[in-house]
């Protein structure tokens, strides 16, 4: 859904937000590919972020703090943020995704049992459970970005 929703989006247009209090679609992207790195790298597969491992980081021109992932930013964090350019951004949303998919594709029914801490909020949960947090925030967060598209751009450009 992402890719097909910012597909032919200008920068322009992926980094605007709607107004003060809302996040751009380059923000949701960046943000929910850092939660599925941190979910699947280093809670789930006990490695480190690829966002440090591959220097992503860098590319983005923001520090290797692999924790910093956007969440409880305020609206001026969020203003402040100056996002890469569009072939980055959408190159480390696919270089995550990817190794996710391969991740999981090689999960066993142990893996998904096994009881994983978490931290913002502390709890603990069975990968199963944990992958189920993760499925709704890339939801909610793919929606953000589809309905900014047609927000901007109009709609039809789902067919």
């Amino acid at each position: 859904m992402v890719k097909l929703a910012v597909e032919g989006v200008d920068e322009g247009t992926l980094n605007a937000r709607p107004n003060d209090n809302s996040n751009s679609m380059s923000w949701l992207i960046w943000h929910m590919t850092r939660v599925t790195d941190r979910f699947i790298h280093y809670r789930l597969a006990d490695k480190p972020h690829i966002w440090t491992v591959d220097a992503w980081h860098e590319k983005f021109g923001m520090d290797p703090d692999p924790q910093d992932f956007g969440m409880g930013w305020s609206n001026e964090q969020v203003a402040a943020w100056q996002p890469p350019p569009k072939n980055v951004l959408m190159d480390y949303f696919e270089a995550v995704n990817t190794t996710a998919a391969k991740y999981l594709s090689s999960m066993t029914d142990a893996d998904l049992g096994r009881e994983i801490t978490m931290t913002n909020p502390t709890m603990t949960l069975s990968a199963r459970e944990s992958l189920g947090i993760l499925v709704w925030d890339s939801i909610v967060h793919g929606g953000q970005v589809a309905y900014l598209r047609g927000f901007y751009r109009g709609g039809g450009w789902h067919r």
